[in-house]
């Protein structure tokens, strides 16, 4: 009697064991899940395209084992790539599928997560409206599971859309929730990324002191995490608080700050902002051979950047391509794994039934066999019929792709060959007309009539519009979307204004330009305060520089 008491005691202690093993077991590959997935960030910021390669992997194994959390993970880690490499389509896409399995799954911390990243992805497609949709849903739910790191980073976001729609009341209102919130649970951290939004909100009202301080907060924070990459972007911005109010000399020794920290971190962004400032801050104290030399590394890091980013964009283009066909690939293997799957259960079943029923039975299920596949051969001449179609349209798309690059260098060569027509019209013009006007100064008085009659039809050549007209038509389908640009900009520009664009744009000399404008350099000079003035530039800013970079 006594041993039937104490073997369900034993066996009780025995399951209460086993089941601490199996939470131990769960809590330790969660553990190592986390880390795993922290250098596929680290990764992704380097090497996008690796790390792509990888999640697809590791997704791919947690759909086989059934495991929604680590494959809902992966594809929000796969949206974040697509996203940050600018693919906005294909991020979309993970993220949809990362918020279908999250909700699946039940877990509402990385449902909200997930929203949030969605929000920040429509405010970069000018969907603002859809932005405070998605945060106000990550918001309701971070607050039924108290997470209020979580909440932290929905307010700091909504407190920065607000910002960027000037409602800067509301912007510090979120901003400062952020911050009380953060506070509250001693993430050091995350306060030093609202500092420095409140320090922008600041910068914008003008509030210099104020912006200075909360700039200044942020920096001692990132300083005390040793976050050198962060820190950077915020010592570009005190020294624009210190170059705006006047302390060239401070504000020129943070930019230098800047420049070898970004040096040392190899960040071309902050190493073009950097030398940007720099020549803004030495042009401000007129020391002009400085801001030259500044800027022009400036121009050069910029465009390291562009190149860097044009083949990094390249090979993210063919991952996802060799993704998209690996996918297809699994998906025709597994279509043929399945039919396999049936033919076998039905040949199994074909023995069974011609054991028991017979030869006739026998013969008709010899039938059906013949009919699968033919069925089967049928499907695969559809796939690969498919397979070619698919091949075609690629071939079809690189052709057209290659015939809009060459339409847009005939464009090109015509621009200039208008350009140059219009340059060397107006020159001979200008030579006719300085021609005839030293022969009336001779005072011909049989010749004086005639010759001024020959000036007046010169000078109202030079206001024909027919070659003006065709440069503006080739400028246009060059430069379309500098012009959509420019537009945006500023509504109050006159075609006159935008003639003298275009001829900037093309890069010709103050000479050219005011032969082609039929006016002289200080008209030329006067034209271009006054466009100036339009486009709102600040004393220091560089009007040629301007429209090239736009």
């Amino acid at each position: 009697m006594t041993n039937f008491l104490v073997r369900p005691a034993h066996l009780l202690a025995f399951l209460c064991s086993f089941l601490l093993i199996l939470i131990n077991t769960a809590a330790y590959a969660q553990i190592e899940n986390s880390k795993q997935f922290e250098k596929f960030q680290l990764l992704g910021q380097q090497h996008p395209d690796s790390a792509l390669i990888l999640l697809k992997k590791q997704h791919a194994k947690a759909v086989q084992d059934n495991d929604n959390h680590t494959a809902g993970i992966c594809l929000q880690q796969m949206g974040q790539i697509c996203f940050n490499q600018g693919h906005y389509a294909q991020a979309l896409d993970f993220y949809l599928h990362a918020d279908k399995v999250f909700g699946t799954d039940g877990n509402k911390d990385l449902l909200a997560e997930n929203l949030s990243k969605m929000g920040i992805l429509y405010y970069y497609n000018k969907r603002s409206d859809k932005s405070f949709q998605l945060y106000k849903k990550a918001l309701s739910l971070y607050k039924i599971t108290n997470n209020k790191h979580g909440q932290a980073e929905i307010f700091g976001a909504i407190g920065h859309l607000y910002e960027k729609h000037h409602r800067y009341d509301s912007s510090f209102y979120y901003q400062r929730l952020a911050l009380k919130t953060y506070n509250q649970i001693g993430d050091n951290y995350g306060q030093a990324k609202i500092y420095e939004n409140l320090g922008s909100i600041h910068e914008d009202l003008a509030n210099y002191d104020s912006s200075y301080t909360c700039f200044k907060h942020s920096l001692e924070i990132y300083r005390q995490h040793h976050d050198e990459v962060a820190s950077i972007e915020v010592i570009n911005n005190i020294g624009d608080i210190l170059r705006k109010t006047g302390k060239y000399e401070q504000g020129i020794q943070q930019s230098r700050m800047a420049f070898t920290l970004s040096l040392k971190n190899n960040n071309l962004y902050q190493l073009a902002a950097s030398c940007r400032d720099l020549g803004k801050g030495f042009q401000l104290m007129n020391r002009l051979d400085s801001a030259y030399h500044y800027l022009e590394l400036s121009r050069k890091y910029s465009l390291e950047i562009y190149s860097q980013e044009s083949l990094n964009q390249t090979a993210f283009l063919q991952v996802l391509y060799d993704m998209d066909k690996k996918s297809n690939e699994i998906t025709r293997l597994n279509n043929i794994r399945k039919t396999n799957q049936i033919f076998t259960i039905a040949v199994i079943t074909i023995v069974i039934l011609v054991i028991i029923l017979g030869l006739v039975i026998f013969s008709r299920q010899r039938l059906k066999m013949h009919d699968a596949r033919v069925l089967a051969e049928q499907d695969k001449s559809i796939f690969e019929a498919q397979r070619a179609v698919m091949e075609l349209d690629l071939k079809n798309k690189q052709l057209q792709e290659e015939s809009l690059k060459q339409q847009l260098d005939l464009k090109g060569q015509e621009l200039s060959a208008h350009t140059l027509n219009l340059i060397k019209n107006n020159q001979l013009l200008e030579s006719m007309r300085n021609t005839l006007q030293d022969m009336v100064k001779d005072d011909k008085r049989d010749q004086k009539k005639q010759m001024q009659q020959i000036i007046q039809q010169i000078n109202q050549s030079f206001n024909h519009e027919q070659h003006w007209k065709e440069f503006t038509t080739a400028f246009e389908q060059v430069h379309q979307s500098f012009l959509d640009k420019l537009k945006q900009h500023s509504s109050e520009l006159t075609s006159a204004d935008i003639r003298l664009i275009a001829l900037l744009k093309v890069n010709m000399d103050s000479k050219d330009i005011a032969g082609l404008l039929g006016i002289s350099n200080d008209s030329l000079r006067v034209a271009r305060y006054r466009l100036r003035k339009k486009l709102n530039l600040e004393q220091g800013d560089n009007l040629s520089t301007f429209i090239q970079a736009l």
